[in-house]
């Protein structure tokens, strides 16, 4: 009989405090980001927070997906914002997406027009196998399955070219990964007249430092592509051929091929038919290997629009080890790699920044050009347990728990110092601290 695990004090303590976090961040039914710079639900944010919340509060981790999904559009597009009610203070706002242009949109839910990546069916999943209540989590998968379904059927119809499975995005945003130098290539190539870009006024540099949120330049073409979207109702045809951002992202297919793992798994426990979500996941993790950037021994993101490989170089590349897309010897060569980039923090952990410290654009606060980010890191913990890499998980592991520990629960932490930056008292680095308090050791669940 296991025997129950008991929390040393310290991580009780933590626990309690992620918990008041996203008790603070509750809006109605569902969890913000965080109070001032996110005041409204986040597609893969509120997937993480329904992962936080699986071991400690079942019904609270149902919602949060149950309310998402619930603004789902009807092609089955999940929106990667879903508007409160009375909060009019976030840019881009309804008024500015404008999807009452599409046949397509919902009704009663005031939405963004763009996507997040789709980890959605991973965290149904995970709030499964951590429920009490195996009923009520028996009724909450049948009720998502056919959106989850509809979801990656949507990005499967619209969003792949040829057979290759691998997914485009169309906006920075898409990519979760807002200003990565990812795509400072293919937002330098959009030219336009000062007319072409729609007028707005940034809220963001309003909540948090000016140097670390993404300049005017970038944000003048985050416009601008919503605009294109707009233009064209949404509709995937016309944007697939005029969007002048394509971008095949290694992110954002690595965790399409979970997802679709864990669909099946779900669709397995329901008694229906798994296969045709085990093809997707096949489909695209034979894809994703396509991406192996041999010279550097990691994932490339390729440019549609360039027609080639992106030649930035960052963690996000190492992620295909959390769907178990390379071979061991490909694995062996990332994770030296990853050893080899790593910044420690503390005496008993490392973490992987979003940009090498050696690469010249590096900015250790400057929000996805630098930083340590927990959900990143989080990704790159389970693909290291995946393949047997547990010592260096466990280090992955406790820098995770102790940033936060030491340094408060923020949107992403510098990697030299350890101190914490962007949106305070953040939602989804506790709800992740909650999921790693959650394993006794690297890849042992309690």
């Amino acid at each position: 009989m296991q025997q129950p695990v008991v929390s040393p004090p310290a991580d009780a303590e933590l626990a309690q405090q992620a918990l008041a976090v996203l008790e603070a961040n509750r809006i109605g039914e569902v969890t913000r980001p965080s109070p001032l710079l996110y005041p409204h639900q986040w597609s893969w944010d509120s997937a993480f927070i329904a992962m936080g919340y699986a071991r400690h509060d079942q019904e609270r981790a149902q919602r949060e997906l149950r309310v998402l999904f619930a603004a789902q559009w009807r092609n089955g597009l999940l929106p990667h914002i879903v508007f409160a009610e009375g909060d009019g203070r976030y840019f881009p706002g309804p008024d500015f997406w404008q999807v009452e242009r599409s046949l397509h949109a919902p009704l009663g839910a005031k939405t963004s027009g763009i996507v997040q990546p789709p980890i959605h069916a991973t965290a149904a999943w995970q709030v499964h196998r951590h429920a009490s209540d195996r009923r009520s989590a028996l009724v909450f998968l049948e009720a998502l399955l056919p959106r989850l379904a509809a979801w990656h059927g949507y990005l499967y119809r619209e969003r792949t070219r040829g057979d290759d499975g691998l997914a485009e995005i169309w906006h920075p945003w898409e990519s979760g990964m807002d200003n990565s130098p990812l795509w400072d290539d293919a937002l330098g190539r959009i030219m336009f007249e000062p007319g072409d870009v729609p007028a707005y006024r940034r809220v963001d540099v309003e909540y948090g430092a000016v140097s670390e949120r993404p300049t005017d330049h970038d944000y003048d073409r985050y416009a601008y592509l919503v605009k294109l979207f707009r233009d064209h109702r949404y509709q995937p045809e016309p944007i697939r051929e005029a969007c002048p951002f394509a971008v095949r992202d290694v992110l954002f297919n690595a965790i399409l091929v979970q997802s679709n793992r864990d669909l099946a798994a779900i669709a397995r426990v329901l008694g229906e038919d798994a296969a045709p979500f085990e093809a997707w996941a096949d489909r695209t993790a034979a894809g994703l290997d396509g991406l192996w950037d041999a010279q550097h021994a990691t994932y490339a993101d390729h440019d549609v629009r360039a027609g080639g490989p992106v030649a930035t170089r960052t963690a996000a590349g190492l992620t295909p080890l959390y769907a178990g897309v390379p071979s061991p010897a490909r694995a062996r060569l990332m994770v030296e790699g990853l050893l080899g980039s790593a910044v420690r923090t503390g005496d008993r952990g490392f973490v992987a920044p979003s940009l090498p410290v050696d690469d010249p654009r590096f900015q250790p606060n400057l929000y996805w050009r630098g930083p340590v980010w927990p959900v990143l890191n989080w990704l790159l913990y389970h693909g290291l347990v995946r393949y047997g890499y547990r010592a260096e998980a466990q280090q992955i592991r406790d820098a995770l728990i102790d940033l936060p520990r030491h340094g408060g629960f923020f949107e992403h932490y510098d990697p030299t110092t350890g101190r914490g930056h962007g949106g305070e008292q953040f939602a989804w680095t506790a709800a992740l601290t909650l999921d790693l308090l959650g394993e006794q050791d690297a890849g042992n669940p309690t």
